[in-house]
């Protein structure tokens, strides 16, 4: 880890970690480029939104969406469009997530360099791998599918799924339901460290997204700035 890293995790140097049994992903800004797909479908939204009367305003700046990634819906609208109803807010779910399935099935998203053979050489060391995602479930299915990761994955477990108001209680639940002590959180935003550190788990914190503030992944306990580092962590874990 390099030394921004160290100093945003607030270490003085990498601490030794334990070997876990199993890693739990968040999916955008973590194995999923989610721009690549949200950008398109955010201003395709606002146009539906704006010819069915629901809203008459410019769209909103992409950095509102952007910033707002690893946020439940509900809570992404209140942030993106703060002057619109709960109607429109509700509308904005059912479109975004319609759009957001056929951009899918098009093609040409992308997940972060090095995911699948990062994730292909974890599993072929034994480690159970998982999702765990603020997303809805069939927006974190259709990426599984689409881009081939199935097959990795023993869980995916969304809030739309499972119905979670925190992605603490989300890991939790995974966590009981696969009777699992040890894993490392592996995400790029804060709901990602509460989620580890709520748990009792580890938190690798994921730095090459781009979306999240300075301070982001304060309390993670690696940090890193490329997906396939998690390789090396791993190796030289107890």
């Amino acid at each position: 880890m390099n030394r921004e890293g160290q100093e945003a995790a607030g270490q003085s140097k990498p601490p030794q970690l334990k070997k876990p049994e199993a890693m739990v992903f968040d999916m955008d800004g973590t194995l999923f480029q989610t721009e690549s797909l949200l950008l398109p479908a955010y201003h395709k939204m606002f146009d539906v939104l704006r010819e069915e009367g629901l809203y008459t305003a410019p769209t909103p700046p992409e950095e509102r969406i952007l910033g707002s990634l690893g946020m439940l819906l509900a809570d992404i609208w209140k942030n993106v469009m703060p002057e619109a109803d709960e109607q429109v807010h509700r509308r904005a779910d059912e479109l975004l997530l319609k759009l957001e399935i056929e951009g899918l099935e098009a093609g040409g998203t992308l997940l972060y360099p090095q995911v699948i053979e990062t994730l292909t050489a974890l599993k072929a060391r034994g480690v159970r791998l998982f999702v765990a995602s603020n997303g809805l479930e069939d927006y974190i299915h259709s990426i599984v599918v689409v881009h081939e990761l199935k097959e990795l994955f023993e869980g995916l477990y969304s809030a739309g799924g499972q119905g979670t108001a925190t992605k603490t209680e989300l890991l939790r639940i995974l966590l009981d339901n696969h009777g699992i002590s040890d894993a490392w959180m592996v995400g790029d935003r804060s709901s990602d460290v509460e989620a580890g550190k709520g748990n009792n788990q580890t938190v690798i914190g994921c730095a090459y997204a781009g979306f999240g503030r300075q301070d982001e992944l304060k309390g993670s306990d690696v940090i890193i700035t490329a997906f396939d580092e998690l390789i090396g962590l791993y190796d030289n874990a107890e």
